[in-house]
């Protein structure tokens, strides 16, 4: 069986230093906000380009504190409205949701499954302050002509980067990252971090995800418990440097799948450059999905799909269940993930290929 994702196997060559990293926390005794946790922020950084780097629980909170952050600010007040993508994964719109702001959705490109600017344009009104972009599935949103809306209707640009570790941004937008397992760059248990250039934001989630204290027992702010973990820190600190080396052997599977899948039946997804792409996911679409992923299956390739239910008719958001969003259910009924990995071998790869064509 080729596994969607074998993440023993992805983290199989970094257990002697996990281990290692484990031996020396153990040792240091010291679990909170300790020396791990400053270098993954100063290595993470860097490598992205950025001033800020704040460790945080996971990549729902980054993007939770990025919006509190600019409610204490007062950038964004309560009741404002931020544009989101519909086929989003569903935390990027409980983000906007926990913080008592105003999600607004917006229909993706179809060929791209990113936000469509288009259509960004189309939902601004006087209430919309800002717009959540998400690089769905690794791929960079068309961020040159969504800087322009933003900079035309003066508006806040946040990114969801959960899915586009390693990717070359454009601009300095605050970033929230997942480093859930399962991410290009991926810890052992759930951790995430906001990236931001702005000091004044940096230091109030700095602030807010520490209970808003700065100094221990003052409390500034009404803040929340979100510090990324010590333990979590060491060992994103091991796999970083090869995050690039990995991404690239994501995009070497990419263009095989490519250039070498040639069925009709299948709808290969669109990019039109792979320095745009760190292929988190590697989505294809196709009107028979689910007998496709059983024939796949019976042929011991393992797929999955994301998502197989839109955020407006999930039963979490009952009163958005009427909505239509055609491009968007299109979408959710239509796709399914091949496996990519970096651990994957040229002949899994040529045997997924070849099932594919034959199917």
């Amino acid at each position: 069986m080729i596994k969607f994702l074998d993440l023993h196997k992805i983290n199989l060559p970094y257990h002697e230093a996990f281990h290692q990293k484990m031996q020396e926390v153990l040792d240091k005794g010291w679990f909170i906000l300790g020396d791990e946790v400053k270098k993954f922020e100063q290595s993470f950084a860097e490598f992205c380009g950025m001033r800020h780097c704040i460790g945080v629980g996971n990549g729902l909170d980054a993007l939770v504190l990025i919006f509190k952050g600019y409610i204490e600010l007062g950038v964004l007040k309560k009741g404002d409205e931020i544009i989101v993508p519909a086929n989003t994964y569903i935390a990027s719109i409980i983000a906007i949701l926990q913080v008592d702001l105003v999600p607004v959705l917006v229909e993706p490109d179809l060929n791209s499954f990113n936000i469509s600017p288009e259509e960004i344009e189309k939902k601004v009104t006087s209430k919309t302050k800002g717009i959540l972009v998400v690089h769905l599935y690794g791929q960079l949103a068309d961020m040159d002509r969504i800087i322009e809306i933003g900079y035309k209707y003066n508006l806040l640009i946040v990114e969801d980067a959960a899915q586009a570790h390693g990717l070359v941004f454009k601009g300095s937008h605050p970033r929230a990252f997942s480093f859930y397992p399962g991410k290009n760059l991926g810890s052992l248990g759930d951790a995430g971090a906001v990236l931001t250039n702005d000091d004044s934001l940096s230091k109030m989630i700095q602030s807010l995800r520490n209970y808003g204290s700065e100094k221990k027992y003052h409390n500034e702010l009404a803040g929340i418990n979100s510090r990324l973990d010590e333990l979590q820190a060491a060992f994103l600190n091991v796999k970083l440097p090869n995050l690039e080396i990995e991404n690239n052997r994501r995009r070497e599977i990419a263009r095989r799948y490519t250039k070498e899948i040639v069925n009709d039946k299948i709808i290969l997804p669109f990019c039109e450059k792979l320095e745009n792409h760190v292929f988190h996911l590697y989505v294809i679409r196709t009107k028979n999905r689910d007998e496709l992923q059983n024939y796949l299956k019976l042929n011991d390739v393992e797929t999955l799909i994301h998502y197989p239910i839109p955020p407006h008719k999930q039963k979490a958001f009952s009163s958005w269940n009427s909505k239509s969003l055609p491009i968007t259910e299109k979408i959710h009924d239509e796709v399914l993930s091949l496996p990519i990995s970096p651990v994957m071998t040229d002949d899994e790869v040529d045997k997924v290929i070849r099932i594919i064509n034959n199917y």
